[in-house]
């Protein structure tokens, strides 16, 4: 068995951050984490840098970017606006991105839920027509900041208009780490029945330290794809109290224990959590850069 990561920690990852890096020392983490084996990087996100300055000067960081063989980089948009810029740099994939509640919506990117289907569609639409893979993201698909709990019907709705799209992955997220295992095998479940055989991933956050769990009960479900970020670093601006991502090198560690392919070298990713603690003057968030590998799982 084997499961595709995509590391998220240069984008959602350094979003929130209170050090603004460099456009070059966050191209040297996208380059790191590629060499570390991780097969999908998000590495930057089309975003208004006067509401997102860590995410400015993104073209830069492409730019800088040094391509490795069977890695594929990906950028994240919110609208069309954003998918023009990314459309005129060298990326392979196309992170579009929206929440599943109208009040986050609105403020996270200034649109309804049903005004970012029909993004969705249309950045589906000339993703293809440019050669790119289309990722999909359903945002706060457990549960929202301002609106409470989220019916797993929300979620699935959209879910389902997504498949019509002729998106190439859908992804739910857990944007404030609010799910439990519970929620996500019914997720999980209930879209593979109805996605056509496309790819259902999930982007989760361990806001109440749930998110390692909810990973392994996603694959247990069906997901093949799991977004994590370096470090455990992470969290979105414009969601109160949303803290860090799933660690990426936590996940690994655990994922090979269970005898599931990742393709990472989980002491070179490692040595990027590492990396990144001095970058970041900080102790990040994750516990296996801290604690050290065990024999059984050291690969």
């Amino acid at each position: 068995m084997r499961i595709e990561i995509c590391d998220v920690g240069p984008r959602d990852g350094l979003q929130n951050d209170p050090k603004i890096l460099q456009p070059e020392t966050r191209a040297e983490l996208v380059n790191r984490l590629a060499g570390a084996g991780l097969p999908r990087i998000e590495a930057v996100s089309f975003v208004n840098p006067e509401r997102v300055p860590q995410m400015g000067d993104a073209e830069e960081v492409v730019a800088g970017i040094d391509r490795a063989a069977g890695v594929l980089y990906a950028g994240l948009v919110l609208n069309e606006k954003g998918y023009d810029r990314l459309a005129a740099v060298s990326l392979d994939e196309v992170h579009f991105a929206f929440a599943a509640t109208e009040t986050f919506n609105q403020r996270n990117q200034n649109a309804s839920v049903e005004e970012s289907l029909t993004a969705a569609s249309r950045i589906v639409e000339r993703g293809h027509e440019d050669g790119l893979r289309v990722t999909v993201t359903v945002g706060a698909a457990f549960g929202c900041p301002f609106e409470g709990e989220v019916p797993p019907s929300t979620p699935l709705g959209l879910a389902e208009r997504l498949v019509a799209t002729g998106a190439d992955e859908i992804v739910f997220a857990d944007t404030i780490g609010v799910g439990v295992p519970r929620q996500v095998r019914e997720l999980v479940e209930q879209t593979l029945s109805f996605a056509n055989g496309k790819p259902i991933g999930l982007h989760l956050h361990n806001t109440r330290n749930t998110g390692i769990a909810n990973a392994l009960v996603g694959i247990e479900a069906g997901a093949t794809v799991l977004d994590a970020s370096i470090g455990g670093i992470g969290g979105c601006p414009f969601a109160p109290r949303a803290t860090g991502n799933i660690c990426t090198e936590d996940l690994v560690y655990m994922l090979h224990g269970e005898g599931i392919e990742t393709g990472v070298d989980l002491n070179e990713l490692i040595s990027v959590a590492e990396w990144l603690e001095g970058v970041l003057g900080r102790e990040l968030e994750g516990m296996v850069y801290r604690a050290g590998v065990f024999a059984p799982v050291a690969g």
